[in-house]
């Protein structure tokens, strides 16, 4: 699928789709298809999960994982209700969408936009620890 192959490209610059934090799902007996990845939801399960912070908060809205953070604990994979947190196989570190920095490749490559990027209004569930997450820059170190 598009969006897979543009994902797996952007995010690691392969065409690979199984590198895509994307993915296709078969309906019907692969009749129909539907595209699934992370919702970047208000509860951020994955981030409230994770035991090192190495989830935080992008300026998209996008909860992103700190590559050099993460101890691949997988305790984000299995926090996450919607099952879009995926393990590099390679690097054995956590894995999801950061919507491209506010751009997202999946859905500019898809064609008949079952993938469009809509901007919306941050929810603010979490409060006082997602002001906490969102202090982080993509370093890990605190912004001044």
């Amino acid at each position: 699928m598009r969006c897979e192959i543009s994902c797996s490209y952007t995010q690691s610059g392969v065409i690979q789709p199984n590198r895509s934090v994307i993915k296709v799902a078969p309906l019907e007996g692969h009749t129909s298809y539907a595209p699934y990845t992370c919702v970047q939801c208000d509860e951020g399960w994955c981030m409230m999960a994770c035991p090192v912070d190495a989830i935080i908060i992008s300026p998209a809205g996008a909860k992103v994982v700190v590559e050099d953070q993460c101890v691949g604990c997988k305790l984000c994979t299995i926090a996450c209700p919607y099952g879009t947190m995926f393990m590099d196989t390679t690097t054995k570190k956590a894995v999801k969408c950061d919507l491209c920095g506010g751009a997202p490749a999946c859905a500019e490559a898809c064609p008949t936009e079952a993938i469009v990027w809509v901007e919306t209004k941050h929810g603010d569930w979490l409060g006082d620890f997602a002001q906490s997450r969102a202090q982080y820059n993509f370093t890990g170190l605190v912004q001044s």
